[in-house]
């Protein structure tokens, strides 16, 4: 029997909030604590919490709203950070969520879509720990070298660039560029 999956959600809306604990909970996912708005120590939160996925609302992050987001995605590296929308949203910012749950979802989709970002982190057992050619890929990155410039630095093409971008995605759960030069910085792969 899998473990249920630990959910947090972050919607200022309470029959929001509310409704879509109710539906989670007689889809046997763990609610923790839901949260209206967002705590200035919401990453070390998270961290504490441990949930296996966020359910946030967009426009409860900050200004810059990516550097909120990749904060919040390292205080729990194989945590799916689920956008939940109705309203628009700029469609850069959504893409650095795993997936987007629109408000009009059918109940039966919206626990179906949450099992699904989750399933990847759940059953994967070969970890997270990058290779040594993906961590020097990872650290041209952070400096911001493009595919085409890392392959020539390493001598490689750039479709091993780009599967080396798509392993260090997989692994660390991050999908922006400023998000892995983060993980790098955190990680103490690029001097500051």
């Amino acid at each position: 029997m899998k473990p249920k999956l630990q959910v947090l959600i972050a919607e200022p809306s309470d029959i929001i909030r509310e409704g879509l604990g109710a539906l989670l909970d007689e889809e046997e996912f763990v609610m923790q604590a839901p949260l209206r708005e967002l705590p200035s120590d919401f990453p070390q939160r998270v961290g504490r919490l441990q949930p296996d996925i966020l359910i946030l609302n967009p426009t409860l992050l900050n200004t810059p709203p990516r550097m909120q987001l990749v904060s919040i995605q390292q205080a729990r590296l194989n945590m799916a950070v689920v956008a939940l929308v109705y309203e628009y949203v700029e469609p850069a910012l959504l893409s650095q969520f795993k997936t987007v749950l629109d408000i009009r979802e059918k109940g039966s989709r919206v626990a179906q879509l949450l099992r699904e970002c989750c399933q990847n982190d759940v059953d994967d057992d070969e970890g997270y720990e990058l290779s040594d050619r993906e961590t020097e890929v990872l650290v041209l990155l952070a400096k911001g070298c493009s595919s085409k410039e890392i392959a020539d630095k390493l001598n490689i093409s750039v479709h091993t660039v780009n599967t080396h971008r798509k392993n260090i995605t997989h692994k660390t759960g991050i999908k922006s560029v400023a998000g892995l030069a983060v993980y790098a910085l955190l990680h103490n792969l690029v001097v500051g």
